[in-house]
């Protein structure tokens, strides 16, 4: 068997009859979102991570993934023969912690306005001219290494505007405004998730995606006001989150500029209202069935088998197949994921109470396992 183990974990190659729920998992839904990164890698490259299957691991399966799919719909048992005959599972244990943790995401859905008004007056800026990407050429010394952006500004390189510095009107008459939402604590869970789809009295929709961010680091509201004593870890969530801001409205600014990072979007279609944005791995995201995972560690593509052992919101055990197809600035570490809900206010209540403990298994193909 291969190494399949990195610095910060070990490995135990499973039987997929080890894997609590595997056989009742819904596994045509996990091989469409398989099927869409299948097609995206048939013309483009994805980077390899340090731990588990490489790219070119799994270009022969995203091969067999579109033979199969050629001309006919897949149902459940021929999506679970599939995964089966190809991948081995193998379980992730992280050295600091028994098991594997997850949270959720969503793409929340705003009422807002093309243009600024009374109500509508919160933006949502495009990525501003004087941004730039940082590497290692151009990178100041005085800069961090994690800093991933900064501020090309009188021919120098320097840190870039962070969130109370934008939020107090550093970008103001730019003209970078998207459009606008009415609500402050609305448009910041939007930068925390990544994306947003708006709603315009119009009836039309407009979907915001990622495009870029000031380079600072990201500091999470509930970390903060853990800190602060004024939440107990273990009932944060988003909507404990919402409910204290919304409580204490004097406090807002306090609390959410400790996150010094700050995003910045792009206009996308909603060609599909179904299907999610298209994140990281440049494929739409699919409602419980993508993954964001640490880049640093794992391939886009890989499936992962996530087991919570504990009861959503709905009253379901989460126990599905998921397609690393994200990534995030907080999701740090080889068993460390975030999951995929869809768009709406239920799918937030279910990506919002998303803190749990799980089995975080990773499909590896078979030719690397026996190799």
């Amino acid at each position: 068997m291969s190494d399949l183990s990195a610095a910060h974990c070990s490995t135990e190659l499973l039987n997929f009859t080890d894997c609590a729920g595997w056989a009742e998992d819904d596994h045509a839904a996990a091989f469409y979102a398989f099927l869409k990164s299948a097609i995206y890698a048939e013309t483009h490259l994805y980077k390899s991570g340090s731990l588990g299957p490489q790219f070119e691991d799994l270009l022969p399966v995203f091969a067999q993934a579109r033979s199969l799919a050629a001309g006919q719909q897949i149902d459940r048992q021929t999506a679970r023969v599939f995964f089966e005959r190809c991948f081995y599972p193998v379980k992730i244990i992280p050295h600091d912690r028994k098991t594997g943790f997850v949270t959720g995401f969503y793409e929340p859905e705003i009422a807002a306005s093309r243009v600024k008004t009374a109500q509508y007056s919160v933006p949502f800026y495009r990525k501003p001219p004087d941004l730039i990407k940082l590497d290692a050429d151009n990178r100041p010394k005085d800069l961090p290494e994690d800093m991933a952006f900064g501020r090309y500004h009188n021919g120098q390189i320097t840190e870039y505007f962070d969130r109370q510095a934008i939020d107090e009107g550093a970008l103001a008459g730019q003209g970078l405004e998207i459009a606008y939402v009415a609500n402050r604590v609305d448009a910041y869970f939007a930068h925390v998730q990544g994306a947003v789809r708006l709603n315009f009295d119009d009836g039309t929709q407009m979907r915001l995606t990622y495009a870029a961010k000031s380079g600072h680091g990201f500091t999470g509201a509930g970390r903060v006001l853990i800190d602060k004593g004024e939440l107990e870890p273990a009932k944060v969530t988003m909507q404990s989150i919402r409910q204290w801001l919304a409580e204490h409205p004097a406090r807002i600014d306090e609390i959410l500029w400790h996150n010094r990072s700050y995003i910045f979007f792009r206009e996308a279609p909603v060609d599909d209202p179904l299907s999610g944005p298209v994140a990281a791995a440049k494929v739409p995201l699919t409602a419980q069935r993508s993954l964001a995972v640490d880049r640093k560690y794992h391939c886009f593509g890989t499936p992962f088998f996530i087991n919570t052992h504990k009861n959503l919101e709905n009253g379901e055990v989460f126990r599905h197949l998921m397609i690393a197809q994200d990534t995030g600035s907080a999701i740090l570490g080889p068993a460390r994921g975030d999951l995929f809900f869809g768009s709406g206010d239920a799918a937030g209540a279910l990506a919002g109470g998303i803190r749990h403990d799980a089995d975080f298994i990773m499909l590896v193909p078979r030719k690397k396992v026996a190799d």
